[in-house]
């Protein structure tokens, strides 16, 4: 999950999104990778800017201009490291806990 995220925030600074649209393009599935061929107005003149092109086919698809609530990517990254430290506690109380009762696991009383 975090290469996928980092991937959509050089995206952000090379495409010069706000927050909103990158989630809006998030949540319609489209690749970053690919954003380069969408935003290709300056040359391509009959094409829109990329955001205004977002905003468009996600209106079309939810029927609504705007996310109803933006999370910035930053924020999703510190949340991702908390959950994953999170399970490492876990995880971590559950091998103490196995190891105090019987002592030793690994070796065997016979």
């Amino acid at each position: 999950m975090a290469v996928k995220i980092e991937k959509w925030v050089a995206s952000q600074k090379k495409h010069k999104l706000s927050d909103k649209h990158v989630q809006m393009a998030r949540e319609l599935g489209l690749n970053p990778d690919k954003l380069g061929k969408i935003d290709n107005h300056k040359q391509e003149t009959w094409k829109a800017p990329l955001p205004q092109f977002i905003e468009e086919i996600y209106f079309k698809r939810f029927k609504r201009k705007e996310p109803l609530s933006v999370k910035p990517l930053k924020e999703i990254i510190a949340d991702d490291k908390a959950k994953v430290e999170k399970k490492k506690k876990e995880k971590e109380q559950k091998r103490k806990q196995v190891m105090q009762p019987g002592g030793n696991e690994t070796s065997n009383p016979e």
